[in-house]
């Protein structure tokens, strides 16, 4: 979405015009699919690493540590079917397959490696606060809990 409301057809409108219309929380809103798809973790991270270039389904699987034949499979589509990946297939044997990035997977890739980058950048405090806010729990728990079970306030 872009960050300015137009007129024109090809151009998004801005995503408080959209807030106002309440038509980006609307449960039936498509949008909803496509930020599932590019902010997952595994979406997240095949599209930053297709920006480096285009890679077979066995690189991105070995770059991508942890995500599983099943997952990344799905990812891809997903994102092919979103438009931001091309999958390129070889009339070869054996069988030889590529994904890259569409023009617009490379737009969408740059806001999401954004994202990364901050939090990547940020990672020391994040952990920071969440170890603190963690000891604040131990030490004066919520009211209603008694020794780690949740009891009627």
């Amino acid at each position: 979405m872009r960050a300015t409301d137009s007129s024109s057809p090809d151009q998004a409108p801005a995503i408080a015009t959209l807030m106002e219309r309440g038509e980006l929380f609307a449960a039936e809103c498509p949008s909803r699919a496509v930020l599932q798809h590019v902010t997952s973790r595994w979406g997240v991270l095949v599209l930053v690493a297709l920006l480096a270039g285009t890679h077979r389904f066995s690189d991105l699987r070995r770059k991508i540590g942890g995500v599983s034949e099943k997952m990344l499979a799905q990812t891809l589509q997903w994102l092919e079917g979103d438009g931001f990946v091309l999958r390129t297939q070889y009339p070869v044997v054996p069988p030889k397959v590529e994904y890259s990035l569409t023009p617009m997977g490379v737009e969408v890739a740059r806001q999401v490696e954004g994202l990364a980058d901050w939090i990547e950048g940020n990672l020391g405090r994040i952990l920071s606060g969440r170890r603190e806010r963690a000891d604040a729990l131990a030490v004066a728990p919520l009211p209603g809990v008694r020794a780690g079970v949740r009891t009627p306030a």
